[in-house]
């Protein structure tokens, strides 16, 4: 019986040919021969954190869970197999007195996934985790290895700053090197803010704060900002109690029971949302940064998510707060707002201006594809960019005309994998 691969939502399957666990890039380039030998299809898959088929093949599918490990610190880098996980990395990199800049909240991904499909956090002036990259091994579609990276020129900067946000689809990763700093902590400061106070001062709360993020709870003016940055200490850490009231029962037991019983109740999600708006109070916490960015997220859900220029966000936020206000929907997952530089790397959704991102879920065991339909519309007249990870319907002909360099990096792909060995039905639909 062949395996399945299923994602962590439950949305996306694939039943591979066959499935390998290499553990080095020489195991990769023999799957690659393999596959091109047998006029198959090969994918790395990560850990399965994207609600979209990114990972999925017919073919070889090759899982990270061999490919892991700290290969080499040193010059404010280190260099990771690419199946790390990213809560590893930052677990070995404390242990070394060492940090990456920035990185989003889910830390259960691979390196590779992660940077792959644009994986990003919050900054006023650091990026995503594809901006901190500094080298890049692959394997390409003839089976070679190669290593690019922000020194290399011509051609091979060019595929450094393609590969960065690559989709797997140019070559498979086999190792990442980031450029990292001497760990520093971070002063995280949660406190409720009315979504009508936010649109006054949306440019203040962005050049004010190192990484703004905030939560919007529909049906309610109310919504959690997070403001973090970095602090000389000393540390005050939340203690284990009240990191598991935090972190464990409030973010996740008890919001999952509020989901179930909205899912049963949707009349009541209105009254429950008020609930939760009204329950929220002010708290702060120094500590080691990782543990700041980064969250726990146990609730199973299903999400969407768009990039836009910075400057629309407030007349995107607005569309969408009146779009809600004048369905029937009944949404309980809040919405999510964060912001970035703009990134060099080619197909990074913050690819050449300052970006912000608004997120929307659903419950999984409750999808509301109509919601998302119209969330889109909103985003697509905003000159809007999916995450490559998130739920989208956006193919080839849309994505061309708000990535400046997509001709490039589909030429480049033409170059390089030819008889699309690399490809997926999602990357079918995405680069045509």
């Amino acid at each position: 019986m062949k395996a399945v691969f299923r994602n962590w939502a439950g949305n996306q399957s694939a039943t591979p040919a066959e499935v390998r666990v290499p553990a080095s890039a020489k195991e990769v380039a023999a799957a690659v021969r393999d596959a091109a030998a047998r006029g198959s299809r090969v994918r790395m898959t990560g850990t399965g954190h994207s609600f979209t088929g990114a990972a999925l093949t017919d073919g070889i599918l090759l899982r990270p869970h061999a490919l892991t490990g700290v290969l080499a610190i040193g010059d404010g880098r280190v260099r990771v197999a690419a199946g790390t996980p990213l809560r590893v990395l930052n677990e070995e990199l404390d242990r070394r007195g060492l940090a990456l800049a920035n990185m989003g909240d889910i830390t259960e991904q691979t390196v590779a996934g992660a940077i792959q499909t644009g994986t990003h956090g919050t900054g006023r002036e650091v990026g995503g985790l594809a901006d901190q990259v500094t080298e890049l091994e692959m394997v390409l579609a003839d089976g070679s290895t190669t290593t690019v990276s922000q020194d290399s020129r011509g051609a091979e900067r060019d595929l450094f700053d393609a590969a960065r946000v690559g989709l797997g689809a140019l070559g498979i990763l086999t190792a990442v090197t980031f450029r990292v700093e001497p760990a520093f902590l971070l002063r995280g400061v949660r406190r409720p803010m009315p979504l009508s106070e936010i649109f006054d001062s949306l440019d203040e709360l962005t050049a004010g704060n190192e990484h703004l993020d905030f939560f919007w709870l529909p049906h309610t003016d109310t919504c959690l900002v997070k403001r973090n940055n970095r602090s000389p200490g000393p540390a005050t850490p939340h203690g284990a109690l009240r990191g598991w009231l935090h972190d464990v029962f409030l973010e996740n037991t008890l919001f999952g029971a509020v989901c179930a019983t909205g899912a049963r109740f949707p009349g009541a999600i209105p009254r429950l949302n008020a609930i939760s708006a009204g329950a929220l109070s002010l708290s702060e916490r120094t500590d080691t940064a990782y543990k700041v960015f980064t969250s726990v997220r146990t609730v199973r859900f299903l999400e969407m998510e768009y990039a836009l220029p910075r400057e629309r966000l407030v007349q995107a936020l607005r569309e969408l707060r009146d779009l809600i206000e004048l369905s029937d929907w009944r949404i309980t997952f809040p919405v999510e707002v964060r912001v970035t530089p703009a990134s060099d790397a080619w197909l990074s959704t913050a690819y050449g201006r300052d970006s912000a991102y608004i997120a929307c879920h659903t419950y999984r065991p409750t999808p509301n594809p109509a919601y998302f339909e119209a969330v889109e519309q909103i985003m697509l007249r905003l000159a809007g960019r999916p995450h490559w990870g998130k739920l989208h319907t956006r193919d080839a002909a849309y994505l061309s005309t708000v990535y400046p360099r997509f001709g490039d990096f589909v030429a480049l792909r033409d170059a390089l994998d030819p008889a699309r060995l690399f490809s997926n039905d999602y990357l079918d639909v995405v680069l045509g």
